[in-house]
């Protein structure tokens, strides 16, 4: 397991993204570049850690009451459904389970408690009120989508399955989960009639100081009820979604993000504008896409809401009608029809 290595690991007969010193992004095309200066990203570091000045006012109906959240989500009595959390945190039920993404859903996401990320609305739903979970998907090990809290505070983890990219399972074994598994990207995993495969991302891996890139990122394609979704957890755009959309498009619902994008010559590498995110869709042959990572937590410059107004301008731009630009409230449940 990379994660654990002190040092350079044999690699021979690996896919091209292992190396000896951890992994690496999808060879093949032309990818963003990191291009800030170090002065410009400790500027953007005492922007966003220190002084991150007043909080932006929340639209009023951003969010629902958690009272409407969960009886809208009971309201599907099982079907298949998708229900925003806030971030990049979902609730899937499809093919009779229920799937919970990236689940952050306590105030901080930060190694330091108080200090850094802290959410500026609460989650769709409280722990307590989630309903029983079959499996988490996760991401990547960024603390705002791997929130050990959350993991830790999670009932019943012997039913549970996590499906996590490769070095990550120690983390939730430690945590008392029993069925954990580790996937590669393009690996498969069965949970009943649901099945989720592991996909390329364009992101990166640190969760302190000397760990960068350990453990591996992925996004997820999951299948069930004759539906085919795409979880992108954390990506930039690249040349290769036009090959993952030619291997397993088209989907019908793309999770894409729309958040976190400025200053662009840091973020462009590893997040989507909102543009990238619709030209991420198309390449994948998505019916549906429906934007996440915005409207919960100032992680970057832009405008906490900027992100919507792009997103939908860039939809239509390129000819994709506006129901099927979907801008979930946080709690908001949406039926997932082949229609």
């Amino acid at each position: 397991m990379l994660a654990g290595c002190a040092g350079p690991v044999d690699v021979s007969g690996k896919p091209p993204h292992h190396t000896p010193e951890g992994f690496r992004n999808p060879l093949g095309g032309a990818y963003a570049k990191y291009t800030i200066s170090g002065a410009d990203r400790w500027a953007f570091l005492w922007r966003r850690m220190v002084f991150p000045g007043p909080a932006p006012t929340i639209p009023e109906g951003h969010m629902l009451p958690e009272a409407e959240a969960l009886a809208g989500f009971e309201a599907m009595q099982g079907r298949p459904a998708v229900t925003w959390l806030g971030h990049a945190a979902f609730l899937l039920r499809l093919g009779g389970k229920t799937i919970i993404t990236d689940p952050w859903l306590t105030q901080n996401a930060s190694p330091l408690g108080g200090i850094g990320v802290s959410r500026l609305v609460p989650p769709g739903m409280a722990i307590e009120k989630l309903p029983p979970i079959d499996a988490l998907i996760i991401s990547h090990n960024h603390y705002d989508h791997l929130d050990a809290a959350t993991v830790e505070a999670l009932p019943n983890k012997e039913r549970i399955t996590v499906l996590a990219p490769l070095g990550l399972g120690d983390f939730f074994r430690g945590r008392g989960y029993r069925d954990v598994r580790e996937l590669d990207w393009h690996d498969r995993a069965q949970l009943g009639a649901v099945t989720v495969t592991s996909l390329p991302a364009v992101h990166f891996s640190r969760r302190g100081l000397s760990d960068s890139n350990r453990t591996l990122w992925m996004g997820a394609m999951i299948e069930g009820d004759g539906q085919r979704i795409y979880f992108s957890g954390d990506t930039a755009h690249g040349p290769v979604f036009a090959r993952l959309g030619e291997r397993y498009g088209p989907f019908d619902l793309a999770l894409v993000p729309i958040g976190a994008y400025e200053p662009l010559a840091m973020m462009r590498a590893v997040h989507t504008t909102p543009e990238d995110a619709v030209a991420l869709g198309l390449d994948l042959d998505a019916r549906i896409l429906l934007g996440h990572h915005w409207g919960t937590v100032i992680l970057t410059d832009e405008p906490l809401f900027e992100p919507p107004g792009r997103f939908r301008a860039a939809g239509r731009a390129a000819g994709i009608e506006d129901d099927r630009l979907w801008l979930m409230r946080i709690g908001e449940t949406r039926a997932l029809n082949k229609d």
